[in-house]
């Protein structure tokens, strides 16, 4: 590991913990060069999962990709970080344990969803509208007919 503010490779462990949620380790590093500090995690390496994209496409299941959706359907909206975390550790936990190789985007996109439903509600307009393309705007309307639908119920 370098340093990446100097590239240096002169790095020391300053402090060292666990997370809250004990899946990964949080490493403070101080590089001995430039006196940058930095952060590291080291998570368990779970075995590769590959997303069956629309297309019929394949790509790796990326943590960071699924988080940044989910983040852009929650700009400024008050979910807590810690129930987004507990979210990705959730779905990460039912492929390792289902000993899933591959998943469907769609799969993933439906868990996304009912987590948004659940979570804040114009958050999942956001997303619904953009994953499932709604042609118009009856459809749209339909979808937050059913969140009303839904509240009402409660």
């Amino acid at each position: 590991m370098h340093c990446p503010s100097c590239a240096s490779p002169d790095l020391k462990v300053v402090d060292s913990r666990g997370t809250p949620a004990g899946d990964a380790i949080r490493r403070r590093r101080a590089c001995d060069a430039c006196g940058h500090r930095f952060t590291t995690y080291e998570r368990v390496e779970r075995a590769q999962v590959f997303v069956i994209k629309k297309t019929g496409e394949r790509e790796l299941f990326d943590r960071d990709k699924l988080l940044a959706g989910i983040l852009v359907a929650l700009h400024r909206r008050p979910v807590p970080a810690e129930d987004i975390e507990a979210f990705i550790r959730s779905v990460e936990t039912r492929l390792a344990e289902g000993n899933v190789r591959e998943v469907h985007s769609h799969e993933l996109g439906e868990m996304i969803i009912e987590f948004l439903r659940g979570a804040d509600h114009i958050a999942f307009v956001r997303f619904a509208s953009v994953y499932r393309e709604f042609k118009d705007i009856g459809a749209l309307l339909r979808e937050v007919a059913s969140l009303v639908e839904d509240d009402e119920a409660s």
